[in-house]
């Protein structure tokens, strides 16, 4: 997409701190980080979100996040991690270029990706199952 800044990052053409690249894929680290080594896995081919991205390159997108957690896991010594991915405003995506963030956690760093625990209905339950088959 012409316009689009992360696929001119994913692809080289504006500079980043690009952490790995393969031929799909650009991680690098976030100029607005969460906590200290906050990730963005950016595919190469633009998909605007996840409904978008090819099967093939979602799983791939799994792949690269799994083993760039492990290594920002040992090389930062972080106590947790959070892989996220928004979907749509209302779902927090701000830049409609499908990508993960990749979020070390550390006791006390005040990032909050929590929600409220609701119920589920027995209502709720049926017709999300009635939909679904």
């Amino acid at each position: 997409m012409e316009n689009c800044i992360f696929c001119k990052i994913a692809n080289g053409e504006i500079p980043s701190a690009t952490l790995y690249e393969d031929e799909e894929f650009r991680v690098i680290l976030d100029l607005g980080p969460a906590s200290k080594g906050h990730a963005l896995i950016l595919p190469k081919v633009h998909a605007a979100n996840i409904y978008e991205l090819p099967d093939a390159t979602a799983g791939k997108a799994m792949i690269v996040a799994k083993h760039m957690a492990e290594k920002l896991t040992n090389a930062l010594e972080c106590d947790g991690f959070n892989i996220v991915q928004n979907n749509g405003e209302i779902a927090g995506q701000t830049v409609f270029h499908f990508h993960m963030h990749l979020i070390p956690r550390y006791q006390g760093d005040g990032v909050e990706l929590t929600w409220k625990p609701g119920s589920l209905t027995d209502e709720d339950r049926d017709e999300i199952l009635a939909k679904l088959k």
